[in-house]
Order: C-alpha cells, then sequence, then structure tokens
C-alpha cells in the first residue's frame, strides 16, 4: 500500500527528517488563454503572483476546456465571470460589470477587464501586503483608488475598446502599456510557435509588473507625501492671498505633484474659493502655475493675461508694469519671476485683469 501523502505543515518525520518533495502539494495555477497575449491578462497574472498563495503559480496558457478545469483561477478565458470558482473572464455577452457596479462605492463605470476584475477582488489584499499596512488602512484605500484611475482603468478601456473621449483624435497616442506589451507579441512575419510566444509572455510580465511597482512606489514615496504637504499648503493660503485663489509652496518642493492632487484635496475640504494659481520656488526663481481644470487637462481655470504672454524679461516687465519678471509662456499657463514677492505681484495683477472663468491655451 502506498504511502499516505503528509500535511505540507506538518512537523518533520522522526529521526529529524523533512518530508520529500513528492508529498508537497502541486503549485497552484493559474489558466489564461494562448495564442496573442494582451495587457490585461498580462497584468491579471503578474497580481496574483504578488500574494503568497499564488507566488509559485505556475501560469497555463491555453484553450482547451479540460486544461482550464483544471486550473485554481482562470483568467480572460472560458466564457465565465464566477468569483467564488475564482473564473475572471469578461468576453461573455452578459458581462457588463464596472468597478462601480461589483463595488458601489467606486465611481468608476467603465467595463472591467480581466485585469481589473483580479484588481477589483485582489487589489486591496496586495496592497496591503505591499505597503505592510492593515488592508483597511487609510494609505491602501486612498493607493488602491490612484492605482485603478491611473493604472488599471486605462488597461481596463483598451481591452474593451473604449476611446478616451468622443469625436476624432487630434493625435496617435501609441505608447501605452497596452500598445507596448502588445509590440512584444512575435510579429506576424516571424516564428510564433509556442516556445517564442511563452518567451514573449514572460517579458510581457516583467514589462507590466516592473511599472505596476514603479506606480505603487511612487504614490507610496511622493504622491502620499505631497499630499501631506499640499493639506498644509492650503490651510495657509489665505496667509498668501485674503481670496484664497492662490497656493504658496515651501522651499524645496519643485516637482511635487500638485496638479494630479489638487482637484480631489479641494473637494475633501470643501473650498468654498477654488485655486486658480501656484507659486511654486525653483531654483533661484519663483514660477507661477495656472491650476489645471482636471488632472490630465491643459484647460485652465485661468491663464496669466494675454498681453504678458510669450514676452521675457525687460520687456515683460515693461508690459506687467512688474519690474523682475522673467517670462510667461506663449499659451500663458506658467510664467516666472526672480523673487517672491515679484511672483506674487504677477498672480494677484492676474486674479485682477482675468477673473471670468475657464480658459484655454
Amino acid at each position: 500500500m502506498a504511502a499516505a501523502a503528509r500535511d505540507p505543515g506538518a512537523a518533520p518525520a522522526p529521526g529529524g527528517l523533512k518530508p520529500t518533495a513528492a508529498s508537497n502539494p502541486p503549485p497552484p495555477r493559474i489558466g489564461t488563454h494562448d495564442g496573442t497575449f494582451h495587457c490585461d491578462e498580462v497584468l491579471a497574472c503578474f497580481l496574483l503572483r504578488l500574494l503568497p498563495r499564488y507566488r509559485e503559480a505556475e501560469v497555463l496558457r491555453s484553450r482547451d476546456p479540460a486544461l482550464l478545469a483544471q486550473c485554481d483561477v482562470v483568467l480572460d478565458v472560458g466564457g465565465e465571470f464566477d468569483p467564488k470558482r475564482h473564473r475572471y473572464d469578461h468576453h461573455q455577452r452578459s458581462f457588463s460589470h464596472s468597478m462601480h457596479s461589483l463595488r458601489p462605492h467606486k465611481p468608476w463605470l467603465t467595463k472591467l477587464s480581466s485585469a481589473g476584475l483580479v484588481y477589483c477582488h485582489f487589489g486591496s489584499q496586495i496592497l496591503a501586503q505591499l505597503l505592510e499596512q492593515p488592508q483597511d488602512s487609510p494609505e491602501v484605500e486612498l493607493l488602491y483608488d490612484q492605482l485603478y484611475e491611473n493604472f488599471v482603468e486605462e488597461i481596463d478601456a483598451i481591452d474593451n475598446g473604449l476611446a478616451v473621449g468622443e469625436g476624432r483624435p487630434r493625435y496617435a497616442v501609441t505608447t501605452t502599456l497596452s500598445a507596448r506589451v502588445a509590440r512584444l507579441n512575435p510579429p506576424w512575419n516571424q516564428p510564433r510557435e509556442r516556445p517564442q510566444v511563452q518567451a514573449a509572455f514572460e517579458r510581457a510580465l516583467e514589462l507590466v509588473g516592473g511599472e505596476f511597482l514603479e506606480r505603487v512606489g511612487y504614490y507610496r514615496h511622493v504622491w502620499l507625501p505631497a499630499r501631506d504637504l499640499l493639506r498644509a499648503a492650503i490651510g495657509q493660503r489665505r496667509r498668501v492671498d485674503p481670496g484664497g485663489a492662490v497656493l504658496e509652496l515651501p522651499q524645496g518642493t519643485g516637482g511635487c505633484p500638485w496638479r494630479e492632487l489638487l482637484p480631489g484635496l479641494e473637494q475633501e475640504l470643501g473650498l468654498e474659493q477654488e485655486l486658480l494659481l501656484v507659486l511654486v520656488p525653483e531654483g533661484s526663481e519663483w514660477r507661477l502655475h495656472c491650476v489645471p481644470c482636471a488632472p490630465h487637462s491643459f484647460q485652465c481655470r485661468l491663464l496669466l493675461p494675454e498681453p504678458w504672454r510669450g514676452l521675457r524679461a525687460q520687456e515683460l516687465s515693461r508690459v506687467a508694469a512688474i519690474p523682475g519678471c522673467s517670462f510667461v509662456h506663449a499659451n500663458g499657463f506658467t510664467g516666472g519671476h526672480e523673487s517672491r514677492e515679484g511672483a506674487l505681484a504677477m498672480a494677484r495683477r492676474a486674479l485682477e485683469l482675468g477673473r471670468g472663468g475657464t480658459q484655454s491655451p
């Protein structure tokens, strides 16, 4: 009679012998489709492997239902969404889920791909592990939202064929993560046998995983500290401008990602007066920046006065009637002065001349 398999967590056998490799359970399997790979299932596989229970998982790439049925998790294939059985496909006609439909307190309505499905169900666990924080901590919740809105949602939308906006694009965007993953597939006119495709899939895992972890590190070490800094600066804004429309950042904060943070903080803090201009010390000068209407928008709430645009140094100082001006960009969204007082004078003059609504360069 064959010996019974040992519990992997059991104590060593008498005499100090450890259980043999044959007694350990096989590693879990993550199933996804073979052939051409896409960014969504690549990211989904990488995310699952960040979890301890799937860290050693084998990725099985196949469309054979019998093989997929043996997998612990199946992604992007199989025509089934059943989180209880860890089936995460989004191609079936009956599927229409978004982050909002699965987690109603979340606002995003973009149809989910396999990446979004895995992130929806496991993202908080993954981030809690990476951040070494409780799953319900404010840091995990903040980064969960940021990473979905600024990383995963784009992949969901592209995989589901959803354009960024209506109408014909003004220019082509060909360097997205999804596009770079697609270009890792072997070209149509070169060998596309299983070994070549599998090697390319492994490169895609490395690319996508590296970018995801880099983004987590950015939000943890750059974005979160910047958020705290901006909250403090917003609290002091009326010392800079009694009307509360001008924000000043302290020395040493050049490069602070204030554009992507201000809209959310304004809403969170319930500001009655929206911020229009930001003073930032950069090197030996002070920069005056116009606040965009949204984090990724080129449209600003207020632009610097039209007569200043494109002028520099003495000519700008003469037209603005403010000595020491450095420049104003031709599109009016930023300018500079040699001193804090001068930059603040430019801000106050711009407010006097330019209040009156949203403006585009």
